[in-house]
């Protein structure tokens, strides 16, 4: 298997979170309406998701560590697993204005209302459905902070695709390492499926034959 690295856990942390507060607010109907990934979750309120922030460029330093880590070539092929708007596939593109990059997430919404500059290489598809290209086709496959909503079934396909696909690839997941982080995973998740710790991660990892690389964050 690949290696536990540390990148987007810096720039999750920088978030304020009042897990209270969010299990309290009628959390059954906030986690049904964000399950629709539709305007809600992205551009509605807090309470629902995203909460509509306007791109700070947040993702820049991600999309560097991932072009030093990866040692990607100017004109590497990228696909994103979830991409969400698409915001890293943007940082990517302007390190490597020559990269083949792709994404794909279940949201009609965030594809349509994606960054202008990457919108017409995104389009709709689920993690958990047969990814249309060749073994290894990319140079790098990552998916941020999607897997996790996937049930273990699913989680199988999703993985088992992004294995063949990729030449390199890396996926972040929430996690828990105690009682106190679990507990808050569950007060503020909305859509997670699938509550794992570490151990069961990198178990599940093996079992499904995901070789690649990884990286928890935690709700401390």
């Amino acid at each position: 298997m690949g290696q536990l690295l540390h990148i987007v856990t810096p720039l999750h942390k920088r978030t304020m979170r009042d897990y209270l507060g969010r299990m309290t607010d009628d959390k059954v109907h906030c986690m049904e309406t964000a399950r629709r990934y539709d305007e809600q979750f992205w551009d509605g309120d807090r309470r629902y998701g995203y909460g509509g922030y306007r791109y700070d460029g947040r993702w820049s330093v991600v999309a560097r560590s991932l072009t030093e880590k990866y040692n990607l070539a100017s004109d590497a092929k990228i696909l994103d697993v979830g991409c969400g708007k698409g915001f890293l596939l943007y940082e990517l593109i302007q390190l490597l204005p020559q990269a083949a990059v792709v994404g794909f997430d279940i949201s009609s919404y965030a594809i349509e209302n994606a960054k202008p500059e990457i919108r017409d290489k995104l389009f709709v598809q689920k993690a958990q459905q047969d990814f249309p290209y060749k073994d290894k086709q990319f140079d790098l496959v990552i998916s941020l902070g999607a897997l996790h909503n996937l049930p273990i079934q699913d989680l199988a396909v999703a993985l088992g695709e992004i294995e063949r696909v990729g030449k390199h690839k890396y996926i972040m997941v929430e996690s828990f390492r105690n009682e106190r982080e679990l507990f808050n995973l569950q007060c503020w998740a909305l859509t997670c499926e699938s509550f794992f710790c570490p151990e069961s991660w990198t178990w599940l990892f093996e079992q499904f034959g995901y070789t690649g690389d990884y990286e928890f964050i935690y709700f401390e």
